[in-house]
């Protein structure tokens, strides 16, 4: 079992901006609301008008949790780790990590950015650190 995620011709333009540095979110252009994960629809109104937006990169703290034992690869190897969830200000909540955080510094509503892990396999996962 592996968690690296499955890349088609759906969500291939999010891999390749992250690998630039970049983080997309999806809109609808029916209802205007932003969304995420990637979803061919718009969550909200269903909707088949939405598109690739760039979001800004910044987010706050919704909640967390420290994982110290995990068996998955790439996991095992990380530990401990912080497990989160972030409110990005264009209105999407995503689930991410934060790094480079102690995490007797963590707050709920503290302000992110995001920043970009490059794994082995040279996929760039977006993640979070303090502003």
């Amino acid at each position: 079992m592996t968690a690296t995620p499955e890349i088609d011709d759906f969500t291939s333009p999010f891999w390749a901006a992250a690998g630039e540095g970049r983080l997309l979110i999806r809109r609808c252009g029916g209802c205007a609301k932003a969304h995420h994960y990637p979803r061919e629809f718009c969550p909200y109104c269903w909707s088949e008008e939405v598109t690739w937006e760039r979001a800004s990169g910044r987010a706050t703290l919704y909640t967390w949790s420290v994982v110290h034992r995990n068996d998955l690869r790439p996991f095992a190897g990380r530990v401990p780790y912080t497990a989160a969830v972030v409110d990005l200000v264009e209105g999407p909540r995503m689930m991410t990590e934060i790094v480079e955080c102690a995490e007797s510094d963590l707050r709920v509503g503290m302000e992110l950015e995001v920043t970009f892990r490059r794994e082995v396999d040279g996929l760039s996962i977006p993640v979070f650190r303090s502003a």
